[in-house]
């Protein structure tokens, strides 16, 4: 079962804050002068202003993620270590997630965290492709939005190894959406999209997929996001359109890969 990290701050914040004001108002005023606090009163008190910290940094400001999977190589690597800013898209009240204050709205190629509409549980990260009431096409491994192609061009090759055992070499290409030009890998002899693996979401209706192609028309308030290895990844093409609800942050920087220190400080365009 995934723990709610957020709900699990708010109770320790609530506890320790409550023992808090409780000794102030209450407990402390019966205490005998120079008599020293209890454990069970002292620790909360302690911890009262660092959880508090920790709480209003993540909840309003930035949160760290680990990247699990391949799908954004080679934007992000497996075992890179990010920051989300949780402020660009407007500000949500903790656990409840509803935005409270509008900031601004995520643009096309923005690199987004979400929560995966199938289980909003758990996080993903992908590149946005489409924005609400955009017609997003993928054809022969070309990006069209609202009847335009995306800018795409050959930039050598790409290598790596996957699940440990397996080693990928792949074409690597620079795309560029809005005012991102990034890289994105393809594999010419895989399919736009496994129609096996396509399954049955909301508005699945604004969908059609055939053999070179597929086209999603996104509904409004919602987002169509795709990973940067386009063939190496589980993407709007098959579990459908992200709400705005879902939302997350941004994410900005890499801070910190265990296994590649060179990653350290990289921006994540």
């Amino acid at each position: 079962m995934d723990i709610d990290f957020a709900l699990v701050m708010l109770i320790l914040l609530v506890v320790t804050c409550g023992i808090w004001l409780l000794d102030i108002f209450t407990i402390g005023k019966k205490r005998p002068k120079g008599e020293k606090e209890p454990w069970w009163v002292e620790y909360p008190k302690s911890f009262f202003p660092v959880i508090l910290a920790v709480f209003l940094l993540r909840s309003f400001l930035f949160e760290p993620f680990k990247i699990p999977s391949g799908s954004m190589i080679p934007t992000l690597l497996v075992g890179d270590f990010i920051l989300v800013n949780k402020y660009t898209y407007g500000i949500r009240l903790p656990v409840a997630d509803v935005k409270v204050i509008n900031v601004s709205e995520p643009q096309r190629g923005d690199v987004m965290v979400f929560r995966y509409p199938g289980d909003p549980s758990v996080d993903y990260i992908k590149r946005v492709v489409g924005l609400p009431g955009d017609t997003v096409t993928y054809r022969d491994k070309h990006l069209i939005v609202n009847g335009q192609e995306m800018p795409q061009q050959p930039d050598g090759s790409y290598s790596y190894v996957e699940g440990g055992l397996d080693f990928v070499n792949l074409p690597r290409m620079k795309e560029t959406l809005g005012t991102h030009t990034h890289d994105i890998l393809i594999n010419p002899d895989a399919p736009n999209a496994r129609l096996e693996g396509v399954r049955d979401f909301p508005h699945r209706e604004n969908c059609t997929y055939g053999e070179r192609e597929f086209t999603c028309k996104v509904p409004q308030g919602n987002y169509f996001m795709l990973g940067d290895n386009r063939d190496g990844s589980s993407d709007g093409r098959y579990w459908g359109f992200v709400p705005d609800r879902n939302i997350v942050g941004k994410a900005v920087l890499v801070w910190w890969n265990f296994g590649n220190l060179k990653r350290i400080g990289t921006l994540v365009n």
